[in-house]
């Protein structure tokens, strides 16, 4: 007999495996929604906790001196400086010494008058020797001149004789007219040259000055071959060798630097322009130097030079610091390190600055009387007449009780830049404040944390580790 419909193939599932398939995967979606209600009930008691185990960072309030200072960088330099130069040409024969007897050298003492070095003098010697018989030769022509002029003294004598009894005669048979008129010519002609006589002396005297002249400038260049020291003091800086030629022209050649007194020096200091209106003549310097970095130096401002110079668009001013160096310990050119002393303010109390930065990230840790950190800006406003910088102003300071922090209206005064002056009715010396907030590390028991997306390593062993007081995870 033919069938006349399909039969049901034999993998449809039925009625009742279908129901029960559907119940399966409500039991699935069911577990799955339990699952991450779970993880999340997880990961919020994890977050609480981690919460819980936060510490906050502590500081002293302390009682101490606090100075406002401008720092800058400066070179020490010689108070005062003698460039000794050679004023005649020649080569470099010796060396003088110092009081030691040593030869003038780097760092020699001398006294005024000390001979520091000989220049090669036989052509200065040859020069004299020259305007001495120069000199001689003018003296001789003043006395040929001189006994000339008493020669001529004598004849102007004779002619006015001869001319006196000729005008007693006069013209006449005693005496002729041509012998009256040469007495007379011979009278006139020794009156003139009486007069030509005492100019070749006057000559003669000024040609003799004139040797003299030259004779004291050769000598003086003479001298000047044996270069001494204008004054006393220390040997800074020698700038020539034996056998070396100087020449002298329009401008000395500098051969010694010589330090007048090293006891006292000065540091010469740039300071920017922002901070050269705090700076004023006799403020207290402190500075210290490379060479002695654990040793301090004081000083104090000797004057502010007005040439500025201008560095990439840097205007700075030179400022000249005095200082004590009694002891020999500075050295010329040292680079010293120096602080300008501004304000000092002593036996105040003092908090870091973090301190006055720091606040609450959250507001379930504060106390009701809590609140922000922020000062006022308004409360800054300087009245005419007052600088701004330096009034107090109001400030939040936080101290932890009991797991929380609550705030401390506080003013702020000067600060340094790590330290500030605070004044307060509820602080007192020695009281904690927050300077910060820190999560306890694995050393204080908590799980590290681990980078989910960070390369793990596979031989690394996994050993248990606990979370404050829980249990092993």
């Amino acid at each position: 007999m033919e069938a006349t419909g399909e039969m049901p193939h034999a993998t449809d599932p039925g009625p009742r495996e279908q129901n029960s398939m559907n119940r399966h995967l409500r039991v699935s979606l069911v577990a799955l929604l339990m699952a991450v209600v779970l993880g999340a009930g997880l990961y919020a008691f994890s977050s609480q906790r981690n919460a819980g185990s936060a510490s906050f960072r502590t500081a002293q309030i302390k009682r101490g001196d606090l100075q406002i200072t401008i720092s800058a960088t400066g070179t020490v330099q010689p108070e005062e400086l003698v460039d000794v130069g050679a004023q005649v040409a020649g080569k470099i024969l010796s060396f003088g010494q110092d009081d030691s007897g040593r030869i003038i050298d780097y760092g020699s003492s001398v006294e005024v008058g000390t001979v520091l070095a000989r220049i090669d003098h036989e052509l200065y010697a040859a020069d004299v020797a020259q305007a001495e018989a120069q000199l001689a030769q003018a003296r001789a022509g003043l006395q040929r001149s001189e006994a000339d002029l008493a020669q001529l003294q004598a004849r102007l004598d004779q002619a006015a004789r001869d001319w006196s009894r000729a005008r007693k005669l006069g013209p006449s048979e005693a005496l002729s007219q041509s012998a009256y008129d040469a007495a007379q010519s011979a009278h006139e002609v020794a009156q003139a040259n009486l007069a030509v006589g005492r100019a070749v002396v006057v000559q003669s005297r000024s040609g003799v000055a004139q040797a003299e002249a030259a004779l004291r400038k050769a000598r003086q260049n003479l001298e000047y071959c044996t270069i001494r020291s204008p004054v006393k003091g220390v040997i800074i800086d020698r700038r020539v060798n034996i056998g070396q030629t100087v020449v002298a022209s329009l401008n000395a050649p500098s051969l010694f630097l010589i330090a007048k007194d090293l006891g006292k020096l000065q540091v010469w200091v740039a300071v920017n322009e922002a901070d050269i209106g705090s700076i004023h003549p006799g403020q207290r310097v402190v500075f210290t130097v490379d060479a002695f970095p654990e040793e301090h130096f004081e000083g104090r401002v000797g004057k502010i030079r007005l040439n500025a110079t201008l560095t990439q668009n840097v205007v700075s001013y030179i400022v000249e610091v005095n200082a004590d160096n009694q002891s020999g310990r500075l050295l010329p050119y040292l680079t010293a390190n120096t602080r300008f002393i501004v304000e000092e303010h002593h036996d105040v109390l003092m908090v870091p600055n973090a301190a006055l930065r720091w606040t609450p990230k959250t507001t379930d840790r504060m106390t009701e009387d809590g609140g922000g950190g922020t000062a006022d800006p308004a409360a800054r406003t300087a009245l005419p007449g007052q600088d701004s910088m330096h009034l107090p102003a109001p400030a939040t300071l936080w101290i932890q009780e009991d797991g929380q922090v609550r705030p401390i209206q506080v003013r702020r005064g000067a600060s340094d830049g790590l330290w500030s002056q605070v004044t307060g009715e509820e602080i007192r010396e020695g009281m904690e404040v927050v300077v910060g907030e820190r999560i306890n590390d694995e050393r204080a028991g908590a799980s590290p944390t681990v980078n989910p997306f960070a390369p793990q390593n596979p031989w690394r062993q996994r050993t248990p580790t606990r979370s404050g007081t829980g249990p092993p995870r």
